[in-house]
């Protein structure tokens, strides 16, 4: 019984979905025209309040992904500019790389010194010496024990301890060097010696009435078979002069043109020259100024014709010998 009333049911329900179908299909006007437009009414105003509800969830997804999509583009972004900032860093080093290479076969040309470039990769104390750097060529390059070292601006020390692949320097300013030097521009020579401080040489003077001034340059004067110390190699410049010429002993302070807390390329001296370069190796001086011939002399003023200042640098110039009559 209750599947004969289920079937029956079923029955009306498919006769009534056709006849909707029907009408729906054939449209025009009438009661279930009338009917269609209040259910369309009806669940329009349910769709639109739907819409309000449920539109700032469906913003919020929105938003989220387009966050999301944000922060993948700054997370690139930053990326990118890290890999720049490298990039940047890299090729500044590069140039300075580039730079003390070639300031340092400058030198090496000016002084005909055959030299085997390197690089700095260690600092620190070794052994007895306070001041030395480790370098990054040994035996397998050539190099021995005594040999000077050099970079572009003047000497940096010597090779203390030689490796297969790597060296240890000992720098000019350890307390323990001692280096044979000359004043520039003439033949007084003196003995120069380390004090620890990366700044400052002392250079005792072998000739107590010798005439040194401040701002005069000091260069090697030289070693046998040019080791430990190659002749010529620029050492630094005179900052003070402590004692009067005559006094038994006669010290002046002495700035390197080397900076020793700022080494990276240097060169190690494998030959020395066959001539002594002498002061060809020192750098360029500024050219003096010519005076104004037009100008009134100052009868004040007296000149030392032995004298003539080139730069920072005051070197004696020889004078010619008076004719006879």
């Amino acid at each position: 019984m209750f599947q004969r009333r289920a079937r029956l049911i079923i029955a009306v329900l498919i006769v009534v979905a056709l006849t909707f179908a029907i009408l729906d299909l054939r449209g025009g006007k009438g009661p279930f025209a009338t009917f269609r437009s209040v259910i369309g009414t009806a669940l329009g105003g349910v769709e639109r309040g739907g819409a309000t509800i449920f539109s700032p969830v469906l913003a919020i997804g929105d938003w989220w992904g387009t966050w999301g999509d944000q922060r993948d583009q700054i997370n690139a972004l930053q990326a990118e500019n890290q890999d720049l900032n490298q990039l940047v860093r890299r090729s500044a080093e590069d140039r300075a790389r580039a730079d003390a290479l070639d300031g340092l076969l400058k030198v090496a040309g000016a002084g005909r010194y055959r030299i085997t470039p390197a690089e700095v990769i260690a600092v620190g104390p070794e052994q007895e010496f306070s001041w030395t750097v480790t370098i990054d060529i040994g035996t397998q390059d050539g190099i021995e024990r005594d040999m000077s070292v050099i970079n572009a601006d003047g000497l940096v020390g010597r090779v203390s301890a030689v490796h297969r692949t790597t060296s240890t320097v000992v720098l000019i300013v350890d307390p323990s060097m001692s280096v044979g030097a000359r004043i520039a521009g003439s033949q007084e020579v003196g003995i120069l010696s380390g004090t620890g401080d990366q700044n400052s040489l002392e250079f005792q003077m072998l000739d107590p009435l010798a005439n040194v001034d401040v701002g005069t340059a000091l260069v090697t004067f030289g070693s046998k078979n040019g080791k430990p110390y190659a002749p010529g190699i620029p050492i630094g410049e005179v900052t003070e002069v402590r004692g009067t010429a005559g006094q038994l002993t006669r010290v002046a302070a002495i700035k390197p043109f080397a900076r020793m807390s700022a080494l990276s390329i240097v060169g190690v001296v494998v030959r020395p020259p066959r001539t002594d370069p002498r002061d060809s190796v020192l750098p360029a001086r500024p050219q003096i100024a010519t005076p104004d011939s037009s100008a009134t002399p100052d009868p004040t003023q007296t000149a030392n014709p032995g004298v003539t200042s080139l730069g920072s640098w005051s070197n004696p110039v020889p004078q010619p010998s008076p004719k006879a009559p």
